[in-house]
């Protein structure tokens, strides 16, 4: 058997590269087609011909590495690295980038050339999966904090810094301004935000703008702590906070529903999002509808995971994904993120300049929608300083702050730019 095996890879060797060149080979006839047919039919005759679909699979195979191995956002980082994987094999067929050429879907050439990747595209082109999976993280996400405390509203706007800053240092740098609004939003630290708005303005760099965005997300326990610790003192980061207020439950019911009215009146362009969001949201806090609110957080929410993560990786490609704007996207994101940290905790310094009532600093970083991450970050720097400090619930204020301030922040940019 491995004489059999050998012979071949022996085989393949020697014959794949020279038919890559052109060259005449003579092999046996099987079933009227020939063993040469055969081997330009596979996915090896190609690879040899692009050294891309290598380093693409490569990068591929390293973010499922990280997924699996060092856990950074798996449930999401697993189906885009997978997704990314598919359509990079060649010939496969199972993805097509000219279909969506432009920016538009190319319905008149979905009949006879669309593979299977292209069908569930569909879901992200039309702004379908971002909202389902907004609707899932509004049942799962408790406003609680932030009604309690209403100055996380300020502080999760301020960490909004980020994305508009490198919005305009992307214009600097030569992107255009649908570009540069969708790199911006990386700095909101908010995956399916970034995926929604990248839909509506540049597609062509939805991959990676999706691999920053929830890289970076994976990351807000390497990311934040240093800046933190930058621009606080030993002394602001030693502030006890008072207890939280109790929250009625017709405050909780009511928010949603003033929340959607509000923005969506003033900011149309964000009602898909927020909307998306405060539905969810209501299904947890109205009390009659525990079944469904169970659904979307467990059956409906994982299902538009997969599907989401693993369309997106396909736009992956070696054309996308292999050139300088991927480097330069990928270091104005942790910028982006950065800037956002620092806005959220140096509004809350100052606030503490004007007020009685003081804020620990740290729960100002909290401000990035990756919930509930950057609220643990916070609570972890407190008790470094402080191990009887606790912030965490304060910081969740901030964070689901950041998660509406976010979904804002993407429909002004839609509204300017789309």
């Amino acid at each position: 058997m491995k004489k059999v095996l050998f012979a071949v890879l022996l085989l393949i060797g020697f014959a794949v590269p020279a038919l890559a060149q052109g060259a005449e080979v003579s092999l046996p006839d099987i079933g009227g087609g020939g063993l040469a047919k055969f081997i330009k039919d596979t996915g090896f005759s190609h690879l040899i011909l692009d050294w891309k679909y290598f380093v693409m699979i490569a990068v591929a195979c390293l973010l499922l590495y990280l997924a699996i191995v060092k856990q950074f956002e798996p449930l999401l980082l697993l189906p885009i690295a997978f997704g990314m994987l598919l359509t990079n094999l060649p010939i496969a067929g199972l993805f097509h980038a000219e279909l969506f050429e432009g920016g538009h879907v190319h319905w008149g050439e979905f009949v006879d050339g669309a593979g299977l990747l292209d069908y569930l595209y569909l879901g992200v082109k039309l702004g379908i999966y971002p909202c389902l999976i907004f609707v899932g993280v509004g049942a799962m996400t408790d406003f609680g904090p932030l009604l309690a405390n209403p100055k996380s509203f300020l502080l999760g706007a301020a960490a909004q810094l980020g994305i508009f800053a490198v919005f305009l240092g992307a214009l600097a740098l030569g992107f255009a301004p649908t570009e540069a609004g969708s790199i911006g939003i990386i700095g909101g630290a908010d995956g399916p935000t970034a995926i929604y708005l990248t839909t509506k303005l540049a597609p062509h760099l939805l991959g990676p703008i999706a691999v920053a965005a929830y890289s970076y997300m994976a990351l807000v326990p390497v990311i934040q702590p240093p800046i933190m610790r930058a621009l606080t003192s030993p002394e602001e980061r030693a502030i006890k906070m008072k207890q939280l207020r109790s929250v009625s439950q017709k405050e909780r019911i009511l928010f949603p529903i003033v929340i959607t009215i509000i923005v969506s009146l003033l900011l149309p362009s964000a009602a898909p999002l927020i909307g998306s969001l405060m539905f969810g949201n209501l299904l947890r806090e109205c009390g009659v509808t525990e079944r469904l609110s169970k659904t979307v957080q467990n059956e409906l929410m994982n299902i538009v995971t997969i599907f989401l993560g693993i369309t997106v990786g396909a736009t992956a490609t070696a054309a996308n994904f292999l050139n300088l704007t991927t480097l330069k996207i990928l270091g104005m994101g942790v910028f982006a993120f950065g800037l956002g940290t620092a806005g959220g905790v140096l509004l809350a310094k100052l606030i503490n300049v004007f007020s009685k009532e003081k804020i620990n600093p740290l729960i100002g970083s909290a401000g990035v929608s990756a919930v509930p991450m950057a609220a643990r970050v916070s609570q972890v720097e407190g008790q470094k300083t402080d191990p009887s400090n606790f912030l965490l619930m304060h910081a969740m204020g901030p964070n689901v702050a950041g998660v509406i301030g976010s979904a804002v922040a993407a429909g002004i940019l839609l509204s300017f730019l789309g």
